[in-house]
């Protein structure tokens, strides 16, 4: 780890906390950005909203560009948004219907595009596409984008959906024990990677220097081994990425240019569908084990679908400096918190809150204070989807609204495009359409 960065604070006591509301009446708010000291939500049916002085405006709507939605599950819409360091620009993520010349029986189109936000609000007619991607699948989007401490930004892209990291759209690999995938494969596309991207030379983009890929096909990719990374952060250069696990093990990685974590031929730590599967690649090149695991079913963290967070760096909670915030999409009204050990996975354990909340789907930082997107919808619909921030237990804050200021997953492992939410899994599905954990194994 870098120096700053992450300390060695496992052992510490975990305090109580609540949340205190920002800002509400979306659908589902997948990611929060910062400009100026102004936030803005991204909402994963097609819009960003700015939240300024306790009010909500939309200053860029995508939906129609985008495809269409289902209200009680989808993994697909507006996935992500980040604006440039300069301000200039804002990037966002978002799934598209299938453009021309691309596979047929595809499900749709990663696209990636920048849009001028050098005026007052955002201009709609000033996008940029900078990459798209075919999705064979309607799950396992990914949808973080984000700009490093290098000024490159980062983008995370699925496995391609589907389970096993087979089916439609998934190439062959080395490993002849798990028939197919993308997450092994750096050489047929870019899926199940994240990539690093040099936005301000090149048109539309330009590869950085010392991308580990530089010659081959597809040299955007800094990390591969990937299922569905749902949310990733840097702290100092330290860049956590989490990755949504299928039947049993969710995780979060400590990534490096030129990493691989594994899937899937491991999940977590452990073999995935075999009894025993090798730590390194036939070159040589190791498959590096996250840094934080937890079971599906377990204890003292269990869920179905990790939700990324950041390491905290803040005021308002001053027993947390240090450690790493986040979630899972299943476990209502809990956030997890871990930190290094010295050696092996880190110590996690469950953050207790005071607040009341059905799901968590992604979180932002700003001034080191941690911001989380929560819902009580199973499904981009509804309007309880809310922006709140994280404060000590004192007795106030809570609950969804949109009073106060900024201070200024699992996944469908089906081919067809059956509801779930972004990124998460069947088990996510099933539980957001009241079916609850029955058929969680059926993947």
């Amino acid at each position: 780890m870098s120096a700053g960065a992450v300390g060695r604070v496992a052992g510490q006591s975990t305090p109580t906390v609540g949340l205190e509301a920002v800002a509400g009446g979306f659908a589902a708010p997948l990611d929060v950005t910062e400009r100026e000291g102004t936030l803005y939500v991204a909402d994963q049916v097609g819009t960003v909203s700015r939240v300024d002085g306790g009010t909500t405006e939309t200053v860029l709507d995508l939906r129609d560009r985008m495809v269409s939605l289902s209200a009680g599950y989808d993994e697909r819409g507006l996935l992500g948004a980040a604006f440039h360091p300069d301000g200039e620009r804002i990037f966002v993520r978002y799934s598209a219907p299938l453009r021309e010349g691309m596979p047929g029986g595809y499900s749709h189109t990663f696209v990636l595009s920048s849009f001028d936000a050098s005026g007052d609000g955002i201009d709609p007619e000033s996008e940029t596409v900078v990459l798209e991607i075919p999705q064979p699948q309607s799950n396992h989007n990914a949808g973080s984008v984000a700009f490093g401490p290098d000024g490159y930004l980062y983008v995370g892209v699925g496995d391609g959906g589907g389970g096993n990291d087979r089916g439609n759209g998934h190439v062959s690999d080395w490993y002849d024990a798990n028939r197919g995938g993308n997450g092994q494969d750096t050489d047929s596309n870019l899926l199940g990677s994240v990539l690093r991207l040099d936005v301000d030379s090149g048109d539309p983009y330009a590869i950085p220097e010392g991308n580990p890929l530089p010659d081959s096909d597809y040299p955007e990719q800094f990390a591969w081994g990937f299922r569905n990374p749902w949310r990733f952060s840097f702290d100092g250069e330290d860049f956590l990425v989490a990755d949504v696990g299928q039947g049993s093990w969710e995780e979060v990685s400590l990534v490096e240019v030129g990493g691989n974590y594994g899937w899937n031929v491991k999940e977590g730590t452990h073999c995935f569908a075999a009894d025993s599967c090798p730590s390194e690649t036939p070159g040589g090149e190791p498959l590096i084990d996250p840094v934080i695991e937890y079971p599906h079913g377990g204890a003292p963290v269990s869920g179905i679908s990790v939700i990324g967070g950041h390491v905290y760096r803040g005021e308002r909670v001053p027993a947390l400096e240090g450690r790493y915030l986040f979630a899972d999409w299943n476990a209502g009204g809990e956030l997890f918190v871990a930190a290094p050990t010295e050696e092996g996975l880190w110590e996690t354990s469950v953050l207790e809150t005071t607040s009341e909340f059905a799901h968590v789907l992604g979180f932002g930082q700003f001034d080191g204070e941690t911001y989380v997107l929560t819902t009580d919808s199973g499904g981009p619909s509804g309007d309880s989807g809310a922006l709140q921030r994280l404060v000590a237990n004192d007795g106030g804050g809570g609950g969804n609204g949109d009073s106060g200021n900024n201070g200024g997953g699992g996944d469908g492992d089906t081919t067809t495009s059956s509801p779930g939410t972004p990124g998460f899994g069947l088990g996510a599905g099933l539980a957001a359409l009241g079916v609850g954990w029955a058929l969680r194994n059926e993947k």
